[in-house]
């Protein structure tokens, strides 16, 4: 509620505002659902590249957390950016799988490329973009010692797929992350 009070002449005059705000429970709720979601929005967008965490499934709570703090997105597009989520987690899960395969790597060169992964993210930014392909061709010179040529298409093919992976979760995870910093602020 406000109240102003005045005295009551039009120029020259002096306005005193005085503001009575009362808070509701509501309003609270409407700021914690907003900070948990701007919470989700960056730890989704730091998902990206971290191995242990489903981005885009963060970044799709974060918008729904939205939704219920009031924001009114389409119901059209509430289905479509979960349909989005979904299929970029499925992409980034079976695409180095497929990759590897496709480039002629064997198991051991997909098993080596997840494994580079989780050891790349220790050795910082650069250990995670170099770690599935340091992986892949580690592990496919484990299965065919021989043939360096194919290990280091098969580590190409591994490595192609987690820069696509990656790039798809980022490009999904920024962009649900914008429509929910534009809610909150």
């Amino acid at each position: 509620r406000r109240q102003v009070i005045s005295d009551g002449s039009f120029y020259g005059s002096r306005t005193i505002a005085v503001f009575f705000v009362t808070f509701s429970p509501q309003i609270h709720l409407i700021t914690l659902l907003g900070i948990l979601a701007l919470i989700c929005a960056v730890v989704g967008v730091v998902g990206c590249v971290v191995p242990i965490l489903p981005g885009t499934p963060i970044c799709y709570v974060a918008i729904l957390l939205c939704q219920w703090a009031g924001a009114g997105f389409a119901t059209n597009d509430l289905i479509v950016w979960a349909a989005i989520a979904v299929v970029v987690t499925l992409v980034d899960t079976y695409l180095p799988v497929w990759m590897t395969k496709r480039f002629g790597g064997s198991k051991a060169a997909t098993r080596g490329s997840m494994i580079g992964i989780v050891v790349g993210f220790y050795a910082g930014p650069l250990g995670l973009i170099l770690g599935p392909f340091f992986g892949a061709l580690i592990g496919e010179l484990t299965q065919n010692g021989n043939d360096s040529a194919r290990a280091f298409k098969v580590a190409f093919g591994s490595f192609a797929a987690f820069i696509c992976g990656t790039g798809l979760k980022l490009i999904a995870s920024v962009y649900l992350t914008i429509k929910v910093i534009h809610f909150v602020f």
